[in-house]
């Protein structure tokens, strides 16, 4: 990929707010639209690997989620409670939301729009791959193939975090710059469940590129609320017809591993790629495997279709 094929940063209007979104790739490649989970901006998807997969073929589009990065800012909603949890647990009592994860489905095909893309391949991570799924639920026609990573259905029976990582999910934003690049690095650390010394030598810098672009905990609270009140995509999910690929490491303390498994089930001859010893993150060393998943995957479907 040549530098010229780089286009930086900017905002298209899409579903009636801001999305900051950035291109790599050839303009003519065929578009893969890369959705980030709960409250990662899009920086989160490496320059590397966005680059990497933009060599094998592809016009790649990363962008901030609203509420988060350089994309509008919502309002509404207060910050959520361990009793709305039991109660969501344990008496099934819906979360109240701003907003819902079919809003943000609907902020993706806004941007599509945008960009005169009619269809794409969507690869989302974490609360990427629920909005990535109900956009093949909601809009299939726009679709080429799926990918969903670390994420899940929405089934209540699904195992839930472990209990460091609810506990680092639902504590008190950091007041401080200092205080949030400390915590970024915690939460990376504790993410990747395991030793990755190459990932960790960069987090200092990623936390500083995140801060600097703009650090907005109401609303990682607003998408933790529409995660919550969106409810279970597993009984519809097998209407999907989009191919589709599931990617899960086998030591995600955040989503589960069986929650990968479970969508995998619930989508009609989805393929499912459990990492060994991955958590719930992408770390270098797992790119070759990942990115070669993702292209395979993608590329064999426009074949399939062709």
């Amino acid at each position: 990929m040549t530098a010229s094929a780089h286009q930086p940063p900017q905002l298209a209007r899409a579903n009636g707010i801001d999305i900051c979104y950035e291109i790599f790739g050839d303009p003519a490649a065929e578009p893969l639209l890369l959705i980030m989970g709960l409250g990662a901006q899009m920086v989160i998807w490496d320059d590397a690997f966005c680059q990497q997969l933009a060599a094998r073929g592809f016009r790649v589009i990363r962008f901030d989620n609203r509420d988060i990065g350089q994309s509008s800012k919502m309002h509404g909603g207060k910050r959520l409670t361990p009793f709305e949890l039991i109660k969501l647990r344990f008496f099934h009592i819906p979360v109240a939301a701003p907003y819902r994860l079919i809003d943000m489905a609907k902020d993706t095909v806004g941007l599509m729009d945008a960009l005169g893309i009619q269809s794409a391949h969507l690869v989302g991570a974490s609360m990427g791959g629920m909005i990535a799924q109900e956009v093949a639920l909601s809009f299939p026609h726009r679709v080429r193939s799926l990918t969903s990573i670390m994420s899940t259905t929405g089934n209540p029976r699904i195992p839930p975090p472990t209990r460091e990582m609810a506990a680092l999910l639902m504590a008190p934003p950091p007041r401080t710059k200092e205080e949030y690049l400390a915590r970024f690095a915690r939460t990376w650390k504790m993410l990747r469940a395991g030793s990755f010394p190459e990932d960790e030598a960069r987090d200092l810098e990623l936390a500083e590129r995140c801060f600097a672009r703009g650090i907005n905990a109401a609303g990682v609270g607003r998408q933790l609320r529409a995660i919550l009140a969106s409810g279970s995509r597993k009984a519809r999910l097998h209407a999907v017809k989009a191919p589709t690929l599931v990617i899960h490491g086998t030591k995600d303390p955040l989503v589960h591993p069986a929650g990968g498994k479970d969508t995998a089930a619930s989508i009609p001859n989805a393929k499912l790629l459990m990492i060994d010893g991955m958590g719930h993150a992408l770390p270098i060393r797992t790119w070759p495997e990942i990115i070669g998943a993702i292209a395979a995957h993608a590329h064999g479907a426009s074949a399939q279709a062709a």
